[in-house]
């Protein structure tokens, strides 16, 4: 048993649908667990439209029309006419989100991002497992909120594996008992509660749902496919001459993953690795290439890597009296972060100041800010990068910081983080 990943740029448009359609046909004697995420940008746009119905940031029915429009356009590109009993279902799931969108939020913005946001995964998976039908390509559709169990901690859910797994034994894989292939078509990135509400598992979470899934069926595998060739030792958006990775330990993953490489989500690593399942990530546009393996191995990483995070905010916090930063003062400073579920990306302290670089979420922060600033002084610098340096050369470094002012600046053995800001 295997399990595939695609994510939203492989299945952005009716093109792309039917090579998905493609590469399961290379697969006609496996057991495949399918993974997919909402098509192209949806999970943006559903986000634009949670802030315009919690935020009235913008405007719900328009955002909400455009959004139905795209998918509509999807499926006249794999179906012959607009009779198919798809249409049907995705118009009902349209509906279904164009009433919950007409009442006043009931709930926090958390909670109703997910059970808005989660929809792209739903309708996705809907229009995909019936095109494959269609063409030949037999499958289940099955719905991972039933599969996958979490508690209500909403856009940063965590999965009660224990749950989970009795879940999937008893659901999914009694599925594959009546043959010897077939495959699943299931969503990324949601989960359910035990009061039926759905979660999602943070931002790009689709890779960690394969993740969870492969570990509580024991998957000989899991490949996520991608628009690249495999992991590189840099984003392509930044640099021209970047390094294919052809193997990477789950350790070196691991690192990559943590501060900011993009090409996997971070929690993916950790649940192959125990129980020493190989992940491959490859190509969707040429799936012959052999791509990346990431799995156990003593070849650690020595190519120079490059993670560039953008939109970030570096926050500096000082006493208002005459104590020093202290084991008290980080102890309340941590609990404020981890009420609104913020990540600290780079973090520094001296005696009378505590720096921490994080992603510039605009309502977490003005929250977090405020609630800071009854007991510290708080300053901040908006618009900065972070950029991590894997096995570093410190003259690529300097090349690499030219005309930008450096605000913070970390080093150790291996890494070298700096906080910067274009003059």
């Amino acid at each position: 048993m295997k399990v595939f990943k695609f994510g939203g740029a492989s299945v952005k448009d009716a093109g792309a649908v039917k090579n998905v359609a493609a590469i399961l046909n290379k697969f006609p004697t496996e057991q495949l667990i399918v993974v997919i995420s909402a098509m192209g940008k949806t999970t943006n746009a559903l986000e634009k439209l949670t802030d315009a119905f919690f935020y009235k940031k913008g405007d719900a029915e328009t955002i909400l029309a455009e959004i139905k429009e795209y998918h509509f356009k999807i499926m006249d590109g794999l179906f012959e006419n607009r009779n198919h009993a798809a249409y049907t279902e995705i118009e009902n799931a349209f509906v279904e989100l164009h009433w919950a969108i007409e009442d006043e939020p009931a709930h926090t913005y958390n909670h109703e991002y997910d059970q808005i946001v989660s929809i792209g995964e739903i309708v996705s998976t809907k229009i995909i497992s019936a095109y494959l039908n269609s063409a030949g390509v037999k499958n289940t559709w099955m719905d991972a909120r039933g599969l996958i169990q979490t508690d209500n901690t909403y856009r940063d859910a965590k999965v009660d594996f224990e749950l989970t797994e009795n879940c999937v034994k008893n659901e999914l894989l009694s599925k594959f008992k009546e043959s010897e292939n077939g495959i699943i078509i299931t969503q990324g990135f949601i989960g359910g509660t035990s009061e039926n509400f759905t979660t999602t598992l943070g931002r790009e979470g689709s890779d960690y749902t394969a993740a969870i899934l492969a570990y509580c069926s024991n998957a000989e595998s899991v490949t996520i496919w991608k628009d690249v060739p495999g992991v590189l030792n840099a984003d392509p958006k930044w640099f021209d001459n970047t390094v294919k990775l052809n193997e990477l330990t789950y350790q070196d993953a691991i690192e990559l993953t943590y501060y900011g490489a993009t090409v996997i989500h971070p929690k993916t690593i950790k649940p192959l690795q125990n129980k020493n399942i190989p992940l491959f990530v490859k190509s969707f546009l040429d799936p012959k290439e052999e791509g990346t393996v990431i799995h156990e191995s003593d070849q650690r990483l020595n190519v120079a890597s490059y993670i560039f995070k953008v939109d970030q905010i570096l926050i500096s916090i000082q006493p208002k009296d005459f104590s020093f930063i202290a084991e008290d003062n980080l102890s309340f400073i941590f609990s404020i972060l981890s009420k609104h579920g913020v990540k600290v990306n780079m973090m520094q302290n001296s005696a009378i100041s505590f720096s921490i670089c994080v992603d510039n979420d605009e309502y977490k922060i003005t929250s977090i800010i405020d609630e800071l600033k009854d007991q510290f002084k708080v300053l901040y610098n908006t618009n900065v990068e972070l950029m991590t340096v894997r096995n570093y050369d410190a003259d690529i470094v300097n090349k690499l910081a030219q005309n930008k002012i450096i605000l913070m600046e970390q080093r150790s053995r291996n890494t070298h983080q700096l906080i910067i800001k274009s003059e």
